[in-house]
């Protein structure tokens, strides 16, 4: 079982940069690929970054590539999604993910967080 708490949202102009952070629970957060979905009003869940348990492997949506990037600290139970240059389009609810599956994280995590806000104003 893993508990994921995000934290580091909020509201930026565009352009701006934002870290957002996820706390897991759990002695074996190692073992777990880690990612980050968002989720736009009135738009369904989309994938955004998945890293592979070791760090070794990234992988991200088209829509941020080149922008945001995901990493983990492993000693500190912690992933991150580091986003730059900000767009209006990023608003949304982002959420961490977690998956003994790497794949499984970019299709459906069995284990998700609570979200948090990012609004980007124009």
């Amino acid at each position: 079982q893993v508990q994921l708490v995000e934290s580091g949202g909020g509201l930026v102009q565009a352009g701006d940069s934002l870290r957002l952070s996820c706390a897991a629970s759990g002695r074996t957060f190692n073992k777990y690929a880690m990612g980050w979905f968002r989720q736009a009003p009135g738009k369904e869940r989309e994938f955004v970054a998945v890293i592979h348990w070791s760090g070794g492997s990234t992988y991200y949506a088209d829509s941020v590539k080149g922008r945001f990037t995901i990493s983990r600290e492993n000693a500190k139970n912690t992933v991150y999604l580091q986003m730059n240059s900000l767009k209006p389009e990023d608003t949304a609810v982002y959420y961490c993910v977690a998956d003994r599956v790497y794949s499984h994280v970019i299709g459906r995590p069995d284990y998700w967080g609570q979200g948090t806000q990012v609004t980007v104003s124009s």
